[in-house]
């Protein structure tokens, strides 16, 4: 998980304020970054992490021992698990890259304890969140092709919200999380985004000229301040709730 995705899960995990000793499930773990941040900040009782790449696990599993985390290959859309055995059940930004995000919110309503929490939190596509829009923008300017997550929509907080009633989940809740990064100077955020998984790619199919271009765009684009330092924002899209066959959530000693 790279910084800006690190600074977004902070506050995502600020707001849903889960106590201590409760089960985790991170759906769309990827290399295990979120998991990691979960058990540093949330001391859970367990943690599973579902991912459809070996690859990716493979590199979960590197990054945390097994008696921190159990990581299991599987899809959103159908997780690999019978009983109801989580407190908390989360898909942190992933919702918009699963084929049928309905599909995904059911499934982690369905594998949570009553009065469990269901959450997810998303990039702001559609209202320009993505850490790296400006860089997007000026490769779509130059008629570039850039990748985008397939249901983009689903980042939006209206039909997030759309998406948790559906699963049949009640006290839901929105939120925009914002949050900003500083880089030294141009070449520090140059740098970054030649890394990024998103726009790296495409920047490093340009020809040489045209790199030079996208670069001369982006530092007009992005002026530094007095001391040579860029700062960025971006904004992502969170949504929780809860299993609705409860009456009694404090049962669980989960937060109201």
């Amino acid at each position: 998980m790279g910084k800006w995705s690190q600074l977004a899960g902070d506050v995502f995990l600020d707001w849903l304020a889960v106590p201590p000793g409760r089960r985790w499930l991170d759906v769309g773990c990827g290399n295990g970054a979120f998991t990691e941040l979960v058990i540093q900040r949330c001391s859970p009782s367990a943690v599973v992490g579902i991912d459809p790449s070996d690859a990716q696990l493979a590199h979960a599993r590197a990054r945390l021992a097994p008696a921190a985390a159990e990581f299991r290959q599987g899809d959103a859309m159908a997780l690999p698990i019978d009983g109801r055995d989580y407190d908390v059940a989360v898909m942190p930004l992933v919702i918009f890259f699963v084929p049928d995000p309905a599909k995904g919110v059911a499934e982690l309503a369905r594998v949570v304890k009553p009065g469990g929490i269901v959450s997810a939190y998303a990039w702001d596509m559609a209202g320009g969140g993505f850490p790296y829009s400006a860089v997007l923008d000026e490769l779509r300017a130059m008629d570039v092709a850039v990748p985008h997550p397939p249901r983009e929509e689903a980042s939006r907080l209206d039909v997030m919200h759309e998406l948790w009633s559906g699963a049949g989940l009640t006290a839901i809740e929105t939120r925009v999380i914002s949050v900003q990064r500083t880089f030294v100077h141009f070449d520090d955020y140059w740098a970054t985004i030649l890394g990024s998984p998103s726009a790296g790619k495409s920047i490093g199919a340009l020809p040489s000229d045209a790199r030079l271009r996208l670069r001369a765009r982006l530092e007009q684009r992005l002026p530094a301040g007095s001391n040579g330092a860029i700062t960025c924002s971006a904004s992502a899209n969170a949504v929780k709730g809860r299993s609705s066959d409860s009456t009694n959530s404090s049962a669980h000693g989960l937060p109201q």
